[in-house]
């Protein structure tokens, strides 16, 4: 358990292994950035139910129960107050509690949840693996490096998770897929899904 966890809601879902970039200028995340900088901490993202990622007066928040801890990578000041950083997702929380500071930062009380067991992908979604790799190909080729090596594809779940964060399907649906507890699931449910859409046969 953890007490105290600084928490940024975001309309976003972070998933284990990912790569989140952010632009940080609000004074209480420079000041957690900066913090956990110095300290080498990670802060935990937590999809937004309601409410806005940027602080407006009087405004209701609410967000979802389970996290991603994010483990900064970098974080580089091009403008004066502006921030551009760089994070990987890690293990997955669940809140068990939580509060507004007077600035504005939520702190959580939280409790860890188990990461993905290494599971190699059935030979039925082979195909789905495969796509996975094609469409990294397609990417680099394009300039973009929307994912953080090493690339595991025999891993269920690093799998699941590169698919889910380039699908074109809702926040609702992302986070749902990155809270449950079964790898294999997780994949084939986007098996399903990219065979639905004609993008794997």
């Amino acid at each position: 358990m953890q007490e105290d966890l600084p928490l940024f809601p975001l309309h976003a879902v972070l998933f284990p292994g990912g790569l989140l970039g952010l632009k940080v200028f609000e004074a209480r995340y420079l000041d957690l950035v900066t913090t956990c900088l110095r300290e080498q901490q990670p802060f935990g993202v937590v999809p937004l139910r309601s409410g806005q990622d940027v602080r407006q007066p009087g405004q209701k928040v609410s967000f979802e129960a389970v996290g991603t801890l994010a483990e900064l990578i970098s974080a580089d000041s091009d403008r004066p107050g502006i921030l551009q950083v760089r994070c990987r997702g890690g293990s997955r929380f669940r809140v068990l509690s939580s509060q507004q500071r007077a600035d504005g930062l939520w702190l959580a009380r939280t409790e860890p949840v188990a990461d993905d067991a290494v599971r190699a992908p059935s030979e039925s979604q082979i195909p789905t693996v495969r796509g996975l790799a094609e469409a990294i190909a397609s990417l680099k080729a394009q300039g973009t490096l929307p994912f953080l090596e090493p690339y595991r594809f025999d891993d269920a779940g690093w799998v699941s998770n590169r698919w889910c964060e380039i699908l074109p399907i809702s926040q609702a649906a992302k986070f749902k897929l990155m809270e449950l507890p079964d790898p294999l699931v997780r994949l084939q449910l986007v098996d399903d899904y990219l065979r639905s859409k004609g993008v794997v046969g």
